[in-house]
């Protein structure tokens, strides 16, 4: 008998913050307006990059793309964690677990490939200046992010594969706030070695892999910006990689400890806490930190504003 003919569960039930019962309805509303703070920031970047013909280079359409791909990557998740706040019945059925999984992992795998071809783009302009214009050309930066969203998409297929032969019998209580690998292995009815390696391999060679990519990019960086001789030179050239980095830092910094580990699982406390960094706070943030620290941006908004009449100077 295959092992699909005696799984039993059909839905699951995520638990959430289950410290933290007390507090849901206050929960619901900031993270309403997390969600809905994220959703109106990476929609004006991406109208604006779009509609401002200043913006229309490289650079900012990578920036348009990752603020486009924000919006999908929250809506893989956050919906669903809205209403659970509010839901005494907390349950996802095994497909919509699966699906769930599925966008969540295949857009971060998109972020992770779009965050390493904006280094790319951006050691070419800053150590390759002289030939950034036929190097990074808007078909070259078309193709490249066509490529990052492909291997996204594709990238989870095989653990979903994996997970969806598996059986599952009881007992359903999903002990984090979406449905994830990890959490979803630990209730399976059988051995889960194979999918804990091959989801630490996928997730190792998927992370470590950009991650390095993009950290070799800043170092020749840092090299060719420390070798400018004026002062005013490299702070222009480090104030177009700040944003960028910064998103690198805080996006990387918790998936990396998340999912680059053999242990099935930490603290769950410390799970949680770090999903809601990856999941919810960076993509809040990300639109403060491209327009905040771009004066390009900045000034692009501004101009559109006033041309809409909302900001009359």
């Amino acid at each position: 008998m295959g092992t699909g003919n005696w799984s039993q569960v059909t839905e699951f039930i995520i638990l959430g913050f289950p410290h933290l019962q007390g507090v849901q309805t206050y929960l619901f509303f900031l993270l309403l307006v997390i969600y809905l703070t994220t959703i109106l920031g990476n929609l004006l970047i991406f109208l604006v990059a779009h509609l401002d013909s200043r913006l229309r280079t490289p650079m900012y359409q990578f920036v348009s793309i990752l603020s486009f791909l924000e919006l999908g990557y929250t809506a893989a998740t956050i919906p669903k964690m809205l209403v659970n706040l509010l839901s005494k019945k907390k349950t996802i059925s095994f497909s919509g677990c699966l699906l769930q999984i599925y966008f969540f992992h295949s857009l971060g795998a998109t972020e992770c490939y779009l965050l390493t071809a904006m280094a790319y783009d951006r050691y070419l302009a800053i150590c390759r200046p002289l030939h950034y214009s036929t190097l990074m050309t808007t078909t070259r930066c078309t193709k490249i992010a066509i490529g990052c969203w492909v291997g996204g998409l594709a990238g989870p297929v095989p653990e979903i594969s994996l997970v969806s032969r598996l059986p599952f019998c009881g007992p359903n209580h999903i002990h984090h706030i979406f449905c994830d690998f990890p959490p979803v292995l630990s209730l399976a009815c059988t051995d889960t070695s194979v999918n804990v390696l091959v989801d630490f391999v996928i997730n190792s060679c998927k992370i470590l892999a950009t991650f390095l990519l993009i950290l070799s990019s800043y170092v020749q960086i840092i090299r060719t910006v420390l070798s400018i001789p004026s002062a005013a030179g490299k702070k222009k050239a480090f104030s177009t990689c700040a944003s960028h980095l910064t998103v690198v830092l805080v996006f990387y910094g918790s998936i990396l400890f998340m999912y680059v580990r053999l242990k099935k699982s930490y603290s769950l406390d410390c799970d949680r806490a770090l999903a809601v960094v990856y999941s919810v706070i960076t993509p809040f943030l990300n639109p403060f930190i491209y327009s905040l620290r771009n004066k390009e941006i900045k000034e692009a908004m501004r101009r559109q504003l006033k041309r809409t009449g909302i900001l009359q100077l």
